[in-house]
């Protein structure tokens, strides 16, 4: 068997000597042999693969104990492990974008007052709650003003008070007063505030761990809707016509069809689709997703928990937001949709549109 020195071996390969010796010594790519004299490393041509599989892998940012469980698998298991760890990546990168453009559109925000052809505009809302066809109470809480948009979908022995004790936390808020640039800082203590106001209604008992909540927001800031989400309820924009979800389901059947385990399809009726990663309870991972959006006269909110999201299809849901003018006849209609496909579940629906205010 023809065997390469360690340097001929790392042309081949792309990969440096140094790196070569630094995965021998952890097990990774071993040399086919090792000369007993001069201590040389020596190479067999068929390691050539793994070896420049190893070398793309540290291209992608692969961590080095990850790259050597994929290159222990078979190739469809590497495969389907390498996409995962993409889907990873395309995750992170798209949150840290999320704060990006939150941070440039705060330090770049003007006062819209300080313009006098812009036009001032406000929200007219309405917000209801149900407790279904199935379910003997209602965890759910649904609130709207003209400052607050917020659904909570609780869960445990005190779901609802979780729920709204989080909302509660964000009506204290004065967001109107609040300087562009501290926003992001606010909105975060903010939440901290709702972890603790959530923990204290779970109480020191046995299994707090069993309460908890989602939280689903949005604030105006007098020409900026602010966006808080954790969980699984949802919101939806209709704009021009077209409706948009502008919200990420923090459950693990969502990060499986991130991950390419999964079909849209195959997650809405999987066993576990309501099982969450994020939430606001006791041990739960309550790192919120934050964003901000530009409001236009004509736009159309919509928050929602996944009593409505889990039964009625998107294309009702659009004809509903695009028929039904008045906010009340809309919130209205869609829970009946909800409880007339069964009413699985509590469902609660905030619907909003952005207004010109008169003068």
């Amino acid at each position: 068997m023809g065997l390469l020195t360690i340097g001929t071996f790392a042309k081949a390969s792309r990969l440096s000597p140094k790196a070569l010796r630094l995965y021998d010594e952890l097990g990774l790519l071993t040399p086919a042999r090792v000369d007993p004299v001069s201590g040389y490393r020596l190479y067999a041509l068929e390691q050539l693969d793994q070896a420049r599989l190893v070398a793309w892998l540290r291209r992608l940012g692969m961590p080095l104990a990850r790259i050597q469980q994929v290159c222990a698998l078979e190739s469809a298991a590497a495969a389907q492990e390498i996409r995962a760890f993409w889907a990873q990546v395309e995750a992170d990168t798209a949150a840290r974008r999320d704060l990006a453009s939150f941070l440039i559109d705060h330090l770049s925000w003007k006062d819209p007052a300080m313009s006098p052809t812009t036009e001032p505009l406000g929200i007219r809302y309405a917000a209801l709650s149900d407790s279904g066809l199935v379910r003997g109470s209602n965890q759910d809480t649904a609130y709207a003003d003209s400052r607050l948009l917020a659904v909570a979908d609780g869960y445990g022995s005190a779901g609802a008070p979780a729920g709204a004790a989080a909302i509660d936390v964000l009506r204290r808020l004065e967001i109107d007063r609040i300087p562009a640039g501290d926003l992001l800082n606010v909105l975060e203590d903010a939440i901290e505030q709702a972890k603790q106001a959530v923990n204290g209604v779970a109480g020191p008992g046995p299994s707090p761990e069993e309460t908890g909540t989602t939280l689903t927001a949005m604030l105006w800031t007098g020409s900026q809707l602010a966006l808080v989400h954790i969980g699984d309820s949802r919101v939806h924009l209709l704009r021009d016509g077209e409706l948009f979800q502008i919200t990420h389901d923090h459950t693990m059947v969502q990060s499986m069809v991130d991950e390419g385990r999964l079909t849209p399809e195959e997650a809405a009726s999987h066993p576990q689709r309501s099982l969450l990663l994020r939430a606001l309870g006791q041990g739960a991972d309550g790192s919120p997703d934050m964003r901000l959006h530009d409001a236009r006269q004509g736009d159309r909110y919509l928050l929602c928990s996944d009593g409505l999201s889990t039964v009625v299809p998107t294309d009702e849901i659009r004809r509903v937001l695009s028929g039904i003018r008045d906010p009340e006849q809309a919130v209205l209609e869609l829970i009946a949709l909800a409880n007339g496909s069964g009413g699985p579940d509590n469902v609660s629906c905030v619907v909003a549109d952005v207004v010109a205010l008169q003068q």
